[in-house]
């Protein structure tokens, strides 16, 4: 399927004159230039952040139902932990998207230390979902407010 090997430069474009390359091919969906991995990776990293607020807001909610379930609730314990766990662990993952975002991808010199946090948050995210599925698995409900009783 390949014609042969592509020859990419540091930041993903190919070599010009290369078979493929921007300068070489039709324009395609109105794109003249090539794409700016640093622009790419901090777009991916903003939409990373307000996934991940998205997901503080859900488990912040579910704290409020189960404190206000009380401890009478028999997952009272394991679930406020939990969602503790995943709290932090998430503010921890946004704090280091911050960092993400702020270096230079076009500079050879920090690649070492990005490919180590990139992975980092990468492996930072997987626990936060595993936490997040024992969180459904114990079942967060809201309190069931008996309306006969308060009439």
């Amino acid at each position: 399927m390949d014609s042969g090997p592509e020859n990419y430069e540091l930041n993903g474009d190919l070599s010009p004159g290369s078979p493929g390359s921007p300068d070489s091919s039709p324009r395609r969906w109105g794109r003249s230039r090539p794409i700016n991995v640093n622009h790419y990776a901090n777009k991916k990293s903003a939409a990373e952040s307000m996934l991940d607020i998205a997901l503080l807001m859900a488990n912040a909610s579910q704290l409020k139902a189960v404190i206000e379930q009380g401890p009478g609730f028999g997952f009272f314990v394991p679930l406020v932990v939990l969602i503790s766990i995943s709290l932090v662990l998430q503010i921890g993952v946004g704090v280091l998207l911050i960092f993400l975002v702020r270096y230079d991808l076009n500079n050879p010199a920090k690649h070492a230390k990005l490919d180590f946090l990139n992975n980092l948050a990468t492996g930072l995210v997987f626990i936060i979902v595993v936490v997040n599925i024992f969180i459904t698995a114990f079942g967060v409900q809201k309190p069931v407010v008996d309306v006969a009783s308060r009439q």
